[in-house]
């Protein structure tokens, strides 16, 4: 069946539930560890596509938007957004408060969504737990009781897709009942051994992440020899695993870790190397935005002027860069701005006809 959610963008080929999928009640009883020594097949790109448990996202013709939705109080950028001293979106029943309770903090961050989509985003990716280098950990309770309620409000309201951002298979679950079709893993599927079982059962998507170490190692002097090449065998090897272990190749997306376990020289090699990350026969997401290696390029500009930092311009700089370079998703928090920039750069590359 052909759905055509959006007319102007025609973001998505097919919407059908994936009702031969669903989540297993009983995996976590049945689990087994992801290969260690996987045989490593030899994809071949076919269409320019990713998958997800419901429905084909097209790839093809420019950078799909993955747009940010932290519902933390201490993510890098937006943390703190829906618990505390906020304004809430414009039409809310309620313009600003102190504390936020539950009822108001999912009310805001609904809100959020929905303007994300009237802005173009074609997926949301929502997080319950931050990633920021020297972060404190959280335990599986509270990073679910933060995603769930947020996910369940926005998949029945949403015609994009929403992708959970947990390294845990336990939060996963609850929100992939709660209606999402993608999980974003900062750990490649690595951290939590159920996590692979649960994305092979469930029929999601999944972002495979490289990290050095983990949040709270990751910039303990990150070194690498050659980290473009080291990064792209890392992801070559992960893409083997998940197919060793029953997650087809479309519903495999790459992503090299901008920020995770890297100095500001190796996030700038990353960047200028996407194209060896685009060739290996599933999408290549990049998650740069807002990130320190911005700030120290455009200090001095900061500094010369006056003005306050403003973390969009140079975020918009390097999206424009990776869809130069081929990038399939671009993960950031300005997602409007992001839209209008991809699309006056598509209509001013030059045509072959």
């Amino acid at each position: 069946m052909e759905t055509k959610i959006r007319p102007r963008r025609d973001v998505f080929d097919s919407f059908a539930p994936n009702t031969s999928n669903s989540p297993q009640p009983s995996f976590f009883a049945t689990q087994t560890n992801m290969p260690s020594t996987p045989p490593t097949p030899t994809p071949t790109p076919t269409m320019l596509s990713w998958k997800t448990s419901r429905r084909t996202i097209s790839i093809e013709d420019r950078p799909r938007v993955m747009g940010i939705l932290n519902v933390t109080p201490d993510s890098f950028s937006d943390g703190g957004r829906f618990f505390g001293n906020t304004e809430l979106p414009s039409g809310s029943a309620v313009s600003k408060c102190g504390d936020l309770s539950e009822e108001l903090r999912v009310e805001a961050a609904v809100a959020a969504g929905l303007q994300m989509q009237a802005d173009g985003a074609d997926i949301i990716d929502i997080g319950g737990e931050s990633t920021r280098p020297y972060s404190t950990p959280v335990d599986e309770a509270t990073e679910t009781a933060r995603v769930a309620p947020v996910i369940a409000a926005l998949a029945v309201r949403l015609d994009i897709p929403i992708s959970i951002d947990t390294s845990k298979a336990s939060v996963a679950s609850a929100a992939i009942d709660a209606g999402a079709e993608i999980i974003n893993d900062v750990t490649g599927l690595e951290g939590d051994p159920k996590m692979a079982e649960l994305a092979k059962q469930s029929g999601v998507g999944v972002c495979v992440m490289h990290m050095r170490g983990t949040p709270q190692t990751m910039q303990d002097d990150p070194t690498y020899e050659n980290v473009v090449e080291e990064i792209r065998d890392y992801l070559i090897a992960r893409r083997d695993a998940c197919l060793s272990f029953g997650i087809e190749l479309e519903k495999i997306c790459l992503d090299p870790g901008v920020g995770f376990g890297k100095t500001h020289d190796h996030n700038f090699k990353l960047i200028r190397g996407i194209h060896r990350f685009t060739d290996l026969g599933c999408a290549c997401l990049i998650g740069h935005s807002r990130k320190g290696f911005i700030r120290k390029r455009l200090a001095a500009f900061t500094e010369t002027s006056g003005r306050e930092f403003n973390p969009m311009a140079g975020t918009l700089g390097v999206s424009l860069a990776a869809a130069a370079a081929g990038a399939h998703l671009i993960r950031v928090h300005d997602v409007a701005e992001t839209v209008q920039a991809i699309e006056m750069f598509n209509a001013c590359k030059p045509t072959h006809d």
